[in-house]
This record gives C-alpha cells, structure tokens and sequence, in this order.
C-alpha cells in the first residue's frame, strides 16, 4: 500500500533532550495509523514534523512528492490545507461562535460565498452529530461536543490527511466511544489517511488498521492490532497493560521514606 506521509531517519533534540533517533515510519494512504508510546516518547514532536511546524536537526519529512522539511514557511500552505489537525484540546477560539470556527478555514483559504460557507459548515457539524450548534458559543458547550466541533472544523476543507493528538483526552468513556467511532465513521465517509496518536488503548484496538509503538525514540513495533495482542516483547506488554517498572515504582518508594 502506498504511503502518503513519512519520515526518513528523523532526529530530534531539545538541549540535552534527544527526542526523536533516527525515526523510520510511513503511514499508507487511506489507512488509520495509531501511534502509541509513555509520555516523552516524540509521538506529538513526530504530529508537528509532519506539519511543518517543527525542523527536524537531520532526515526528511515527506507529503507524497513534497519533501516538507525543505520548503520555506511561506510555502507550506497548500500542503497543509490537505492536512487535518485536531489539536489535544481542541483550540477553538471562544470569542468566534461554533459556526464562525467551523467556518474559518473556508474563509481563510478559499474564495466561497457566505451562502456556501453556511451549508458546508453546517454539513460538517451534522456529519460529527453536533447539528443546530451554529450560533452557540463554544463555552457553553461540553467536552465531547468541543471536540466534535473541533473535528468539524479539522475537515471542513475535505482534507487528504487527518492528524488526531490525543482526541480523547479529557473525555470520559460513553465520549472516547463516541469519538473512536467519529474517526472510523470519517474514515470510510471521507477517504481519508488518518494518523492517531494516543495513549487510548482501548481507542487503539478498535480504530487502528496499523499500530505503531514508539519507545525512545524509536519504533518498538509496528504491525496490525493482533500482532500488539500477541505480542512477546516486554515493552510492547507492559505499555499496553500499563505496568510501571521497578525502577520507576522505587522513586514513589523512596518519596514515601523521605516523608517519614
């Protein structure tokens, strides 16, 4: 299966931080990737390289042909407008109601009417089941609806890519399904390349096509689901039944003797 993104021996440090290590993964095209891994692991550094958002301090970055690592700042648009990015927290701006969110990509890039502006958002909203939201304030709002909203706005320029950090942070269980069953509903609805990262393991074993797990910066294991289910390898069992290991239960050990 062909990839439509990918990354090529990709390194990245802050100061002393050495995040990324020479990271080989590609991502197939109409394909739902889950990229898992312990906090610190690069897996958000990885989502803002794939943007543009970050330069890597060696490898490359690719969107199909484009090698997105070596085009000016200036140039990035058109790429990114194929790119989807639904952000941890949703970042919808509280002061614009939900349909001015929605519809601001359109307005930013594209030349539509407002008449068109208004049926496509409202199109998106319905698709994410949050319809009739158009004039309401995103404050007044719930979490799962934020984020839905969010989601509408994330594809509301019909996007090739779509980029999820984290889409269920926050959310509690009847939510996270909800939205687990947004991804794979968006998925088939709009063709399209989805790339989640996640520490969601349930999440994880019902949208993933692939799973990748990152572990120092580097890939640990990539396959389908059923290879993470039967998987021996240690890392790749204690991150997914959420094992702490003794030397990281000892700081907690020795915290308690100081307080004595």
């Amino acid at each position: 299966m062909p990839s439509v993104m990918r990354v090529e021996e990709l390194d990245k440090s802050f100061g002393h931080n050495h995040v990324l290590k020479g990271l080989n993964l590609s991502f197939p095209s109409g394909a739902t990737t889950v990229v898992m891994g312990p906090s610190g692991c690069g897996k958000s550094v990885l989502l803002k390289h794939l943007v543009g958002l970050l330069e890597p301090d060696s490898g490359e970055v690719w969107f199909d042909d484009h090698r997105i690592d070596r085009i000016p700042e200036a140039q990035l648009g058109p790429i990114r407008r194929r790119i989807g990015f639904l952000f941890q927290q949703g970042a919808l701006f509280d002061s614009m109601t939900v349909g001015q969110n929605v519809g601001f990509p359109l307005r930013e890039h594209t030349q539509v009417s407002a008449e068109e502006r208004r049926r496509k958002v409202d199109q998106m909203l319905d698709m994410v089941g949050v319809g009739g939201t158009y004039d309401r304030n995103p404050a007044t709002l719930s979490g799962g609806q934020r984020k839905r909203v969010a989601l509408a706005r994330a594809i509301v320029l019909e996007p090739d890519v779509i980029l999820y950090d984290e889409p269920t942070t926050g959310l509690d269980p009847i939510r996270s399904d909800i939205i687990g069953k947004l991804i794979a509903r968006l998925q088939n609805a709009l063709n399209l390349t989805s790339i989640v990262v996640t520490h969601d393991i349930q999440l994880s074993f019902r949208i993933a096509d692939r799973m990748v797990l990152l572990h120092e910066g580097q890939v640990r294991m990539e396959g389908p689901p059923d290879l993470f289910r039967s998987s021996d390898d240690p890392e790749v069992k204690r991150f997914l039944e959420g094992r702490a290991t003794r030397a990281e239960l000892a700081g907690i050990q020795d915290a308690r003797e100081d307080d004595r």
